[in-house]
């Protein structure tokens, strides 16, 4: 999400709706498992959108969040970020070529909750420089997840993923955020992915729920908006990455609520 001010309490989710949450959590996960096998050269990202769009709608029988969200209203249903869009890319009729680096955004409402989760998708076979990124931009967020546990603070998570970004001589977006979710597609707390004192302030409490996407540049950190008020690119026009979960603190750490199979040993990768 954009970093804004936002005036609202952090919300202690109950235990119906930490429920809520996990099948939330797993339909977002499930789409990106299908589409995976779409991802591939000469398929438009409109077509993608359709894909996500119909399963979500007849086979989850669940609703896309993103489609008409906002002002202007967002008009798809899943956010598509080719190559040098750092995020909230729409849709469109560009084919996807190979060495094409990918990420999808998908958030889904289940039941009045929302599930959201992003993932780099390479075209064909990857470039150095685009699957480099990838990599480290994934740990980063691992990086981040880890820091998760109550009575942590918020500022820990943008700490380290600002130390490993920056050693390996990228830059961290600092424009867009992560987030509170929850019966909201957007809340408090914002998670910033780099380091600052504010965010020491705001300490981690068992029954919290929020996103954790950070979004890594090859290049430099700024980014411009286009006209359609929604798509974020690099200002240098160098490759951007994101990855993206929905956290649950625990009583003892976290949970990754929208965990895939693929992910099942994720710490390994550090």
């Amino acid at each position: 999400m954009a970093k804004t001010q936002r005036d609202q309490a952090i919300t202690i989710k109950t235990a119906d709706e930490i429920a809520k949450m996990r099948v939330a959590g797993k339909l977002a996960a499930d789409v990106l498992d299908m589409i995976a096998e779409h991802v591939k050269p000469g398929i438009t990202t409109d077509a993608l959108d359709k894909i996500c769009h119909d399963y979500i709608i007849n086979v989850q029988q669940a609703i896309p969040a993103p489609l008409n969200y906002g002002t202007p209203p967002f008009p798809k249903s899943i956010c598509t970020s080719l190559n040098h869009v750092v995020c909230h890319g729409i849709p469109g009729d560009k084919k996807l070529k190979s060495g094409d680096a990918l990420n999808i955004d998908i958030t889904v409402i289940k039941d009045g909750y929302h599930g959201d989760t992003s993932k780099m998708f390479h075209v064909g076979e990857p470039t150095i420089a685009g699957k480099r990124l990838s990599h480290i931009t994934q740990q980063c967020l691992y990086l981040g997840i880890l820091q998760v546990r109550p009575g942590a603070t918020f500022g820990e998570i943008g700490k380290v993923i600002q130390k490993h970004a920056h050693a390996h001589h990228y830059s961290v977006v600092e424009e867009f955020c992560g987030h509170g979710i929850g019966s909201r597609f957007h809340e408090a707390p914002q998670i910033l992915h780099y380091y600052s004192k504010d965010s020491d302030k705001i300490i981690m409490e068992a029954g919290m729920i929020f996103t954790i996407e950070p979004m890594i540049n090859q290049g430099k950190r700024h980014l411009k908006i286009l006209p359609d008020q929604w798509t974020a690119v690099t200002k240098d026009h160098k490759l951007s990455a994101q990855w993206e979960h929905t956290i649950l603190v625990t009583e003892d750490g976290f949970e990754i609520l929208t965990l895939r199979e693929e992910e099942a040993h994720w710490q390994a990768t550090l």
